[in-house]
């Protein structure tokens, strides 16, 4: 495979290398998704795929792309941590930016978006590495990745009320799973926008939002007694809800069942937050 003056590409604003196959661009791009050199995978792999997504570059090949990412989801997936997170969390990044063309017009079959949000889903709740910053490689960051995914994937006119809601099924299952440690790279953060991303469709009734906070509540909620971190249990959920109220709180376009939202996570939050609330 000839190799590419990559810093050529993006001195010329990502232009198209002339005189070399896409098949062969895409495939040494992909290839360094996974680089753990930070300039290699967050400064040239990912936006050079993602401007030549945007720019109609793989209009049509982007189901073959999505499906090349799709794979790129479960390369090392189960490894405690190890390099091969980052063609993960990157996978899915890139994979994001095909669904978001394919919002923005019509080029891939419904089924296919539903495949590929099946994948992300899969890999999320999967995915074991929950590092966010790896000190001398940069950013793996596989839960906001992912979040960031799951929130364009919500913005996809293929997605319906079901599909809507498990989608916010697979964000607290996310929550609830056990960790060595809180998270702490701004995940929580993430999470929360994809799940505004959700309710900005106005498709999912408060019959079914209510208790899917009641359980992240009761995943928030400290045992009365225990020998173990209460952190290591409660803290992904406590920290989710309130980024959840704040987004809802300061966030623009907000969804029609704001008010009613906002009265239940504040009946949330005096349950979880007893120092707050009685300090």
């Amino acid at each position: 495979m000839t190799r590419v003056n990559w810093k050529a590409v993006l001195d010329d604003d990502f232009q198209v290398p002339d005189h070399t196959p896409l098949g062969d661009l895409t495939t040494e791009l992909t290839e360094l998704l996974g680089s753990p050199d930070a300039d290699l995978r967050d400064r040239l792999a990912y936006p050079t795929l993602a401007t030549w997504i945007e720019r109609g570059v793989y209009d049509d090949l982007l189901p073959g792309l999505g499906d090349g990412m799709v794979a790129g989801l479960r390369v090392g997936l189960g490894e405690p941590e190890g390099d091969d997170v980052f063609r993960r969390s990157f996978s899915a990044l890139v994979l994001a930016e095909c669904i978001a063309r394919d919002n923005s017009r019509p080029l891939v079959l419904g089924g296919k978006v539903l495949q590929w949000g099946d994948a992300l889903a899969t890999w999320l709740l999967r995915e074991r590495d929950l590092r966010g910053f790896v000190p001398g490689k940069g950013w793996a960051h596989s839960i906001a990745h992912g979040a960031d995914a799951l929130g364009v994937l919500a913005r996809s006119p293929h997605l319906a009320a079901a599909e809507l809601t498990v989608l916010l099924d697979v964000i607290v299952d996310r929550l609830v799973l056990p960790v060595e440690r809180p998270f702490q790279h701004g995940e929580d953060d993430r999470l929360a926008a994809a799940t505004i991303a959700v309710l900005r469709r106005d498709s999912v009734p408060m019959t079914v939002l209510e208790p899917w906070i009641n359980r992240i509540t009761a995943a928030a909620t400290a045992p009365r007694a225990s020998s173990a971190d209460p952190y290591l249990t409660t803290g992904n959920a406590q920290g989710f809800l309130r980024s959840l109220y704040l987004g809802l709180a300061l966030g623009a376009r907000p969804p029609a069942i704001r008010a009613d939202l906002m009265l239940v996570l504040v009946g949330a939050l005096r349950a979880t937050n007893v120092v707050l609330r009685d300090g």
